[in-house]
């Protein structure tokens, strides 16, 4: 069976990074760090490269994201 883009991605070390959680009365770095990553909205899913910078930024909104390798 072929596999989707998304799933090819994800393999070649991307993760998917979604947003569960909304930002109102967060840090203005924690809101940063959810920007950064590039969600936008609730329930807002985006595949960002596995880097040691990312993963430092969905370990600081850990709270506010839901991550997939």
């Amino acid at each position: 069976m072929s596999q989707s883009i998304l799933e090819k991605k994800a393999i070649n070390g991307m993760v998917s990074v979604k947003l569960v959680k909304s930002v109102i009365g967060t840090k203005s770095s924690h809101r940063a760090c959810v920007r950064g990553l590039g969600l936008r909205r609730l329930n807002h899913t985006v595949l960002v490269e596995d880097t040691p910078a990312v993963r430092g930024m969905i370990n600081k909104v850990y709270y506010l994201v839901k991550c997939e390798a």
